[in-house]
């Protein structure tokens, strides 16, 4: 493996680790572990943080009864923070630069945490908003777990009970997402308790659209809020209740997890970690930080970080040191006494035997923010912004007076650090490549609207392709085209999703690749309402979704290489064509 060397004042993460000789006995029994990432809840959406607005307290549970780290950070949006918590490594090195049409996939070749613990004899599974590829290689059934369920997409048109799959099949969900999720999550626990288990819940609130049940939404809609953002002007109440409403539905489900793990006697060994991917996305009370998601200041990038582990981490400890994203995946190998391979050296650190109270001499280091071509730059006490201004964190946390002229040369190591980061690791992001499909150890792949490119009449439902479908599909010379890589030949079915109005039936399809094509009419209407609005407790700017149903287009012979996969329509008997949602390729010659 020709991975690039990390800075080099990270240290290379061994993850050896050793048990308390008091807690965990010899490590005879391996820990569970739970990772639960919440999606754009900021610092502040906590009441152990001192947020009165809302209650937690079976989050807040967690902090008390485990360890805390105060100055936890990760990167300012979704796909960039679950690469590095997954692999340890720093966004870019991973070729991840977007968070849609490609460019949230991670390089394969760095091994993720599900990786390293299945190879260890674990059980492994994620639900959720996986949000790091959806194509084999990338999906996350091809990323070391064994059962996946819930969408690969940044975001989602509809919480409740909306289109998801299960291992690359599509599905239905049932009730409230995160509800579902944390349903999933349990039924996994059950089926595994007898053996070690790694269960990642990538939960998919409070990112927007703004939905969540009615005994949740009840509580705030009234509600006089006594925490606000510094610049009251700013903040949307309604928005904020929403986002509220919906951490107080987070917490509930956590309560139920956890309350699980006790009435099955696996709380004690196993390792509950609590964080959310960026900060606040909207304008709120976060502890008068300064930014919010897409932000590299301290607003933008502070996480709450909570482990608990009864059997090993001494309840009520508060650590002070910079951890991060990048530090997930080597601290949980030192904790659960997994090797990692020597010549693997992480960006993240390995901080095990800290929290475990064994003592640790924690070297000087720095962690790098980056998005959108902006990087800061934060240490034990400052934070470097973009724009190269100064701010000691520690008097200063809302970062409002920059220091840069008093601390000089502070600032100017900091920038020599900031450059050099730049030049190793953000150089390292790469551009557009095409999508995979046909991967042979995989049967299905999903090639959705989200990744492919319109032409002609045809437009997006939304600006945002994450969740959008196709729609004014009007001319035989409008075509739905993908860059693809058929990584093995082989013969597959295609199956379409679509929705057609009556008037509109009888438009016969056409799917080619290279010199193969198959041909197919739409047969039967389908035309249901856009869904979603009803809802909404905030005006939403994602797509609005509907009920897509499945046909057949046969069976399509396609050789391996790189070529331009093209949907197209040769006869159209009424005014439009068909609104496309998503194919999904079934391999028929394994």
């Amino acid at each position: 493996m020709n991975l690039a060397k990390p800075l080099s004042f990270l240290v290379v993460a061994l993850c050896m680790g050793c048990a308390k000789e008091n807690k965990v006995k010899n490590e005879v029994e391996k820990p569970n572990i739970i990772v639960i990432l919440t999606d754009d809840q900021g610092w502040g959406d906590l009441s152990i943080h001192g947020n009165t607005n809302l209650s937690t307290p079976h989050i807040d549970s967690l902090a008390i009864a485990g360890a805390v780290f105060d100055n936890f950070y990760v990167q300012p949006v979704c796909s960039p923070t679950r690469a590095e918590l997954l692999t340890g490594m720093y966004f870019p090195r991973l070729g991840v630069y977007s968070t849609s049409a490609g460019g949230e996939r991670m390089d394969t070749s760095f091994p993720t945490v599900a990786d390293f613990f299945r190879k260890s004899g674990y059980a492994t599974a994620a639900y959720g908003k996986w949000h790091n590829g959806m194509q084999p290689p990338y999906h996350p059934n091809s990323r070391g777990f064994e059962d996946f369920y819930g969408f690969c997409s940044g975001h989602w048109g509809n919480y409740f009970s909306p289109m998801l799959e299960h291992n690359g099949e599509i599905v239905k969900g049932e009730v409230f997402l995160v509800d579902d999720f944390v349903n999933q999550g349990i039924d996994f626990i059950s089926k595994h308790q007898e053996q070690p288990f790694l269960l990642y819940l990538p939960l998919n609130t409070p990112h927007s659209p703004m939905q969540v049940p009615d005994v949740f939404w009840n509580k705030f809609a009234d509600r006089e809020l006594q925490k606000r953002y510094q610049n009251e002007s700013e903040e949307d109440l309604q928005f904020t209740k929403a986002a509220l409403a919906m951490v107080e539905n987070i917490d509930w489900n956590v309560g139920r997890l956890t309350s699980y793990l006790k009435q099955k006697g696996l709380d004690k060994n196993t390792i509950v970690v609590f964080m959310s991917d960026n900060g606040p996305n909207g304008w709120r009370w976060n502890g008068g930080l300064r930014g919010k998601k897409g932000s590299t200041d301290e607003g933008g990038v502070k996480s709450p970080f909570f482990i608990k582990w009864p059997a090993a981490i001494d309840p009520g400890q508060h650590f002070e040191q910079l951890m991060g994203s990048v530090d997930l995946l080597p601290t949980l190998l030192g904790l659960a006494s997994l090797e990692s391979p020597i010549d693997l050296g992480f960006d993240g650190q390995d901080f095990s035997s800290l929290i475990r109270g064994q003592g640790q001499q924690v070297k000087d280091r720095a962690i790098f923010n980056h998005w959108n071509n902006k990087t800061s730059v934060r240490t034990q006490s400052y934070r470097l912004d973009s724009e190269n201004r100064l701010y000691n964190i520690v008097t200063d946390p809302g970062q409002t007076t920059d220091v840069s002229l008093s601390q000089s040369n502070l600032r100017d190591s900091l920038i020599t650090l900031k450059n050099k980061w730049i030049e190793e690791v953000a150089s390292t992001e790469r551009g557009n490549q095409p999508f995979t499909l046909g991967h042979p150890d995989f049967k299905l792949t999903q090639l959705p609207a989200r990744d492919g490119d319109a032409h002609g009449n045809i437009k997006r439902s939304n600006r945002w392709p994450n969740d959008s479908f196709f729609t004014n599909w009007k001319s035989i010379q409008d075509s739905i085209t993908w860059d693809i890589e058929v990584l093995e030949k082989g013969t597959f079915e295609a199956i379409l999703y679509y929705t057609c109005e009556e008037q509109n039936i009888g438009a016969e399809l056409e799917l080619g690749f290279k010199d193969a094509a198959i041909k197919k009419s739409v047969d039967k209407p389908n035309s249901p309402p856009l869904i979603g609005a009803e809802n909404d407790r905030y005006p939403r700017m994602e797509s609005y979704v509907k009920d897509f149903v499945p046909i057949s287009l046969g069976e399509i012979h396609l050789e391996q290489g790189k070529g331009t996969l093209v949907l197209k329509a040769t006869d159209i008997p009424g005014d439009e064509v068909i609104d496309f949602r998503l194919l999904q390729f079934i391999r028929l010659d394994e």
